[in-house]
């Protein structure tokens, strides 16, 4: 009998990308593969011009619509290509030789910047790379006549988080891949977001955008090539201009559809709680070093190091043979990280918990 702590064998997955999706989606999911909405075929064997994928499109858009309290005059996209492929389009698309000033706050960001200058003027108002990206601005100064703002509202790498949205007199665009339908945001301040969906919203290959009226009216000059072009996407009656993800549609109907059931309020609490529990134990000595300033953290990702560094691999080891998978920091600062999305059970950060207080136990 396997002793793992959730059924079918499963773990603590506190993976930062692919993450956990939520058991019951999973669950759903598999009952559905081989015959999806009684039609004797999977999902991903169905055709997207079909009339019951066109409707599992339409209702995953109203639930985007609603969770993020969008007007029905917003556009609503399933794309591909990751934010990557949206730090190219966004500037592609928006900036037309004109002026966007880009806040940095970590290697996402640099990247979205590196593609902007290939279309226009970038402005960094604000940039954290001299302390390694611990903290994210409160305020900055704006370029006059920017035509947008842009921002990277979560860090995964550095664990830091944005917790208000600045004015901006341009178009703001957010680049929501890892903590969108986190917790309740004010989007009416937000002309673009675009998010990854193997964070929150389901496993990878697809790619949510929402674009509003007035970022569809500067986007409509553009004369970005064809699947580039946000406005040949959503010109297309169905916005279905090619063939989508079919499957990764029906796991962000089903995602959308946990979220909309407990209500994103609920959600961010569990987040901010989540969080908090792994915060305190960081906060509580000496032998744990968090690289957020306090400020600055995230609710979706922990990142610290240890006082004795040479006990991180041990760590990262001992937690593995213990079940908690996906704790290893990445790369560019190293140390430690826990990837606690919306998925992420609560029990699975407890285990956390517990077992990082008695490393310190054997250890400190």
């Amino acid at each position: 009998m396997s002793d793992a702590p959730f059924p079918y064998g499963r773990i603590h997955n506190f993976s930062a990308g692919p993450a956990v999706l939520p058991l019951s989606v999973v669950e759903e999911l598999r009952e559905q593969l081989p015959n999806f909405a009684g039609m004797g075929v999977g999902v991903m064997e169905l055709s997207h011009r079909s009339k019951p994928f066109l409707k599992l499109m339409k209702g995953a858009q109203g639930r985007i619509r609603r969770l993020l309290n969008l007007s029905d005059e917003h556009t609503v996209l399933f794309l591909q290509g990751g934010a990557s492929l949206q730090f190219l389009m966004v500037a592609m698309n928006l900036l037309q030789g004109g002026t966007a000033d880009y806040i940095d706050t970590g290697v996402w960001a640099n990247k979205a910047i590196k593609e902007a200058k290939r279309y226009g003027t970038v402005v960094v108002p604000f940039s954290g790379k001299a302390e390694n990206y611990r903290q994210v601005p409160q305020s900055w100064a704006r370029t006059p006549g920017a035509v947008y703002t842009h921002i990277t509202t979560n860090n995964t790498i550095y664990g830091t988080q944005l917790h208000g949205l600045p004015e901006s007199e341009g178009l703001l665009v957010a680049d929501m891949s890892s903590d969108i339908l986190s917790r309740e945001v004010d989007t009416s301040k937000i002309d673009v977001i675009y998010a990854g969906a193997q964070k929150n919203l389901g496993p990878s290959g697809l790619t949510v955008v929402t674009l509003s009226p007035r970022a569809m009216a500067r986007a409509a000059l553009s004369d970005a090539p064809t699947m580039l072009n946000y406005k040949v996407h959503a010109d297309d009656a169905d916005q279905l201009y090619n063939t989508p993800n079919t499957f990764g549609v029906l796991a962000l109907d089903r995602v959308l559809n946990w979220i909309e059931t407990q209500g994103l309020h609920t959600v961010g609490e569990t987040n901010r709680r989540k969080a908090q529990k792994i915060y305190d134990v960081l906060d509580s000595s000496a032998f744990w070093r968090p690289h957020a300033a306090a400020d600055s953290r995230s609710d979706m990702n922990i990142t610290w190091r240890l006082q004795d560094e040479a006990l991180e691999p041990v760590f990262v080891k001992e937690a593995t043979e213990a079940g908690l998978d996906g704790l290893k920091g990445h790369r560019s600062v190293g140390g430690l990280r826990a990837s606690i999305y919306n998925a992420c059970p609560e029990q699975s950060v407890d285990a956390l918990v517990a077992f990082m207080r008695e490393f310190e136990r054997v250890r400190g």
